[in-house]
C-alpha cells in the first residue's frame, strides 16, 4: 500500500472513531420529554373518553406507563383504525399503543413487538339458555355481528353441527339486546367486547360463560421499522409489565374475566 493511501486511511478511520454516534428514536423520545403515542378512543374498553371527554382505556394506561418507564410525558393522539399507521409514517406520532394486529402484511411496513395483549373469542349467554360453554352452544339460536370474523366463525359452526340457528346483527349493541332479551340463546365475541357489555348493566340476565375455540388475535405495539434500539426497548416493557403483574392489573381494572395469555408455546415465553 503507497504511503498516501496509508495516509488517506489513517484519515477516514480517525473521522469515523471521532464521528459522533447518530442518536436514534429512543434517544429522540427521551430527549424530547415527550412520548406521542397513537390511540384508538372508539374502542372501548381499550381506548375511550370519559364524561369529561378525557382519554381512558387499557391502551392509554399502556401508553403513560410506557412514558413513566421512559422518564417523559405521554401524549395521546386520538388516532382512528385507517389512520394507525399513517400516522406513524408521517411523523405525528412515535409508537402506536392501538390494538394492531400483528400480521406480516403490516410488518413490511412499521416494526412490531411482541404482543402486548391478546383478544380471546368468549362465549356470552342468556342466563336462562342453559348454555354454559362453547359445546352447550348446539342446537341453539346465536347470533353475532354480521362481517365480522367471530360472526363468521360461528355461522360455519352452526353450519358444522347441522342443528340451531345463525343469525346476524348490524352493530354489538343489537346483538347483547337480543341476548338480554332472549331472542338467541348466545353469542361469540371478542373477551373485551362481552366483559364491558356485561359490566355495563344495560343488558340483565346475561353472562360470559367460556372461551371459543377459535383463532386468538394478537396485538403488538409498533414504531419505525428501522429503531431497533426502540423495538427492543418496547419488547422489553411488555415483558416487565407481565412479570410485575401490571398488564394483570390494567387486564382487570378495565376488562375483566380470565387474563389471556400472551405467549405461544414454542415462540413467545
Amino acid at each position: 500500500m503507497k504511503k498516501t493511501s496509508v495516509l488517506a486511511f489513517g484519515l477516514v478511520a480517525a473521522t469515523a472513531l471521532t464521528s459522533p454516534a447518530k442518536a436514534d428514536k429512543l434517544d429522540d423520545i427521551i430527549a424530547s420529554g415527550t412520548l406521542r403515542c397513537a390511540v384508538v378512543l372508539d374502542f372501548p374498553p381499550m381506548g375511550a373518553r370519559d364524561e369529561s371527554n378525557n382519554p381512558i382505556g387499557f391502551d392509554v394506561d399502556y401508553c403513560n406507563d410506557l412514558a413513566k418507564a421512559l422518564g417523559v410525558t405521554a401524549e395521546i393522539v386520538e388516532t382512528p383504525f385507517p389512520e394507525r399507521i399513517p400516522a406513524l409514517m408521517s411523523g405525528r406520532v412515535d409508537v402506536g399503543v392501538a390494538s394492531t394486529s400483528d400480521t406480516l402484511e403490516r410488518a413490511k411496513t412499521v416494526g412490531m413487538t411482541i404482543p402486548y395483549f391478546a383478544f380471546e373469542m368468549a362465549v356470552t349467554a342468556n342466563d336462562k339458555s342453559g348454555v354454559k360453554s362453547f359445546e352447550d352452544m348446539k342446537g341453539k339460536t346465536v347470533g353475532a355481528t354480521a362481517g365480522t370474523f367471530e360472526a363468521i366463525a360461528l355461522e360455519n359452526s352452526v353450519k358444522a353441527w347441522g342443528a340451531g340457528e345463525f343469525r346476524p346483527y348490524q352493530t354489538q349493541a343489537d346483538v347483547f339486546l337480543a341476548l338480554s332479551q332472549g331472542q338467541i340463546d348466545a353469542t361469540v365475541s371478542t373477551s373485551t367486547v362481552a366483559q364491558a357489555n356485561v359490566k355495563t348493566g344495560k343488558f340483565p340476565g346475561i353472562s360470559v360463560v367460556g372461551k371459543a375455540p377459535y383463532d386468538i388475535d394478537y396485538v403488538a405495539l409498533f414504531t419505525n421499522r428501522e429503531e431497533y434500539g426502540l423495538i427492543n426497548y418496547l419488547n422489553l416493557f411488555i415483558n416487565q409489565q407481565v412479570r410485575t403483574g401490571r398488564y394483570k392489573e390494567l387486564y382487570e381494572k378495565w376488562v375483566g374475566g380470565d387474563v389471556p395469555d400472551l405467549s405461544v408455546g414454542g415462540v413467545y415465553r
